[in-house]
């Protein structure tokens, strides 16, 4: 029994795995993008988008997820997503890559804010571009002073991931709970735990290391 939960489990996580690679693929440059249309010098541009932020940021993922998933097909009468397992997968990523990008997009504006305006204009003195300045200059600092913030909020994503089962997307927790079903037992449920703190330390530990590689940036 042991090791038909562990397989069944593993199942899970591929899922889980997938959910949680490929929400950090669309989420971190899709946060970069709305953390400059909340610094935005258009006002209504910057009004629109921190309102948009604060609407993710405030209500809960699980919320986001029933209503992306189920919102078209009760207010457009039509079920964009299809009922399959694809579809419902498919609405997960979508609502965790843009709750996921509104928090990145934060912690971007508040590392590209915490420059020294100074940097800016001696990039201007030197004759570049703002670009230029922004890519050669201002990006790898801000990539210093925002990883132990985008680590946390990567690790936690790891577990978010677990919501997915609302819209029944089979991950990790949904496969431990079919246990209690289909063989009476809840044992599963609580091994489902281990995976997660499996993962997570692993990232600690990457993170931790990345963190090192980046000291040189110490003022």
């Amino acid at each position: 029994m042991f090791w038909t939960v562990t397989l069944s489990l593993l199942q899970g996580f591929g899922d889980t795995l997938k959910l949680f690679v490929m929400t950090l693929l669309f989420a971190i440059p899709l946060g970069l993008v709305i953390s400059f249309g909340s610094m935005s010098r258009l006002r209504i541009v910057k009004t629109i988008v921190r309102f948009i932020v604060w609407v993710i940021r405030g209500t809960p993922l699980m919320l986001q997820l029933i209503i992306i998933y189920y919102g078209p097909g009760i207010f457009l009468d039509n079920n964009v997503w299809g009922s399959g397992e694809g579809g419902r997968f498919v609405a997960a990523l979508v609502a965790f890559s843009i709750n996921y990008a509104c928090y990145f997009s934060e912690i971007y504006r508040g590392g590209i804010q915490s420059i020294p305006v100074g940097q800016y204009e001696a990039g201007y003195v030197l004759g570049m571009t703002r670009s230029q300045i922004f890519f050669k200059v201002v990006l790898l600092q801000v990539i210093k002073r925002i990883v132990p913030p985008m680590s946390n909020e990567i690790i936690t994503l790891v577990k978010d991931t677990s919501l997915a089962r609302v819209i029944a997307v089979y991950e990790i927790i949904w496969n431990g709970q079919s246990f209690i079903k289909s063989a009476g037992i809840i044992w599963p449920l609580f091994y489902t735990g281990v995976f997660y703190l499996a993962f997570s330390g692993l990232l600690t530990v990457l993170f931790s290391k990345l963190e090192k590689k980046l000291s040189y940036f110490r003022c």
